[in-house]
């Protein structure tokens, strides 16, 4: 290389491939040094969890379009502020989801079925969807558990999961009392009515991806593209599109009633459900736990998590576009009571814990009070009070649920319980 003249064009394309593996070297060491966020606190001496210091801030109005128009009915709210927000968040903050340059197959492959699972109260079945072009493919393992004994098409759990399906993780040989090693409580599930459906947030799209060689993105980009624009969807916009293949699949299982499935997840993918609830109506009901940043929580608060934290550790699980808005929340147009609005009028329900601070309990609650106001316009009952409820104190009968509870940041025997619930009292009655 260094024989040929510094004009040459293998000389410059050498130094642009070196340009980005050490680009790619120093972005992929940042979530090495973060790995344990909410230990580190050295690393986070710039972190707010005091309430008093919280900055003043005005939120984004709900029901007032950018011209200005008030939105005073239901049919504006949906043909037009909704549509709006909407758009905001796929080219500010997911990133938006581009037509693929050639069109997709999506088949569903049976890979294996398991009618005795838990000693017969369920039904397993591994599923494939498989996507692919004339290019290239790419695979999501969907596991779906169904009670047996049930009268018709069971209500579902779909959970965004950070378990492997392809594992064995979800064995009924590492069955305990009823639960999975990892707390899920299948035997409740499955005692209460309710199957249960799992994908791996690692199928289409790394946890913390940084260049998209081998992700979904490659089947959607023409020749010479091979990175999202600013405007692109990122690592929780893929999540969010795998979610919404699995409900393609569910809509031709017959032990499941696709029309009563609710998306759910925790952390990571608490964010991405919300996300995906808002973009895809058929899921019925929407569970979002501990979320956090990108989340539940309102980004005009500052408090714990950041935009700026979140870029530096996961520089693309958002789009690019959303890296300009950092340190300048308050220029943002949208802010995340707008996302929870979204999914209205499908109830939703946010959950937080008193130790996880670095996920803003306390705003996740008000982003849940304000997205109310959509509710109301529905004339769905919603959060009526601004003070976050007591600990321990979950508020189920309601379109907008919420519960906080003491401990940190886990899905503990407690939440679950109300979670169900939650889903008892909307899609059984």
């Amino acid at each position: 290389y260094t024989c040929r003249s510094k004009h040459s064009p293998y000389n410059k394309k050498m130094k642009s491939l070196m340009n980005r593996l050490f680009f790619l070297l120093a972005v992929l060491y940042l979530p090495l040094t973060f790995s344990n966020a909410r230990e580190a606190k050295e690393y986070d001496n710039d972190v707010n969890y005091d309430e008093s210091k919280i900055p003043h801030y005005d939120l984004p109005k709900l029901l007032i379009s950018p011209n200005g128009e008030k939105i005073s009915s239901i049919k504006k709210w949906e043909n037009i502020r909704r549509p709006q927000i909407l758009s905001l968040y796929s080219n500010l903050i997911y990133g938006r989801i581009p037509v693929p340059e050639k069109p997709l197959k999506i088949i569903f492959k049976l890979v294996k079925e398991d009618k005795g699972f838990m000693k017969g109260k369920a039904t397993r079945k591994d599923i494939d969807i498989i996507i692919s072009n004339d290019k290239d493919s790419k695979t999501m393992r969907f596991l779906v558990f169904s009670p047996n004994g049930v009268e018709g098409p069971a209500p579902a759990f779909l959970k965004h999961s950070f378990n492997n399906t392809k594992s064995n993780d979800f064995d009924a040989s590492v069955l305990r009392k009823g639960k999975l090693k990892n707390g899920w409580p299948l035997g409740e599930f499955f005692d209460r009515g309710y199957g249960f459906c799992a994908v791996y947030h690692e199928d289409l799209v790394g946890h913390n991806e940084v260049s998209f060689n081998n992700s979904i993105h490659k089947l959607f980009y023409p020749k010479g593209q091979s990175f999202p624009k600013a405007s692109e969807w990122g690592v929780i916009s893929a999540c969010a599109w795998g979610a919404m293949r699995a409900m393609d699949y569910l809509e031709t299982d017959n032990d499941i009633d696709h029309k009563r499935v609710a998306i759910m997840g925790h952390s990571k993918m608490g964010k991405t459900t919300l996300w995906t609830a808002a973009q895809d109506e058929r899921f019925a009901l929407a569970i979002a736990a501990q979320s956090g940043c990108a989340g539940a929580a309102l980004w005009r608060r500052k408090s714990g998590e950041t935009l700026k934290k979140m870029v530096t550790r996961f520089p693309y699980w958002l789009c690019r576009n959303a890296w300009k808005f950092v340190d300048q929340e308050d220029d943002l147009p949208i802010d995340q009571h707008m996302l929870l609005a979204c999914i209205a009028p499908r109830p939703v329900y946010v959950h937080s814990g008193v130790k996880d601070t670095w996920a803003d309990g306390r705003g996740e609650y008000l982003s849940a009070f304000h997205a109310s106001e959509i509710y109301k316009l529905y004339g769905k009952k919603a959060l009526d009070f601004e003070e976050s409820p007591p600990v321990g104190e979950a508020i189920i009968e309601s379109h907008v649920g919420y519960h906080i509870r003491e401990g940190g940041h886990s899905i503990q025997s407690f939440d679950w319980k109300r979670f169900l619930d939650f889903a008892d009292y909307h899609l059984k009655n």
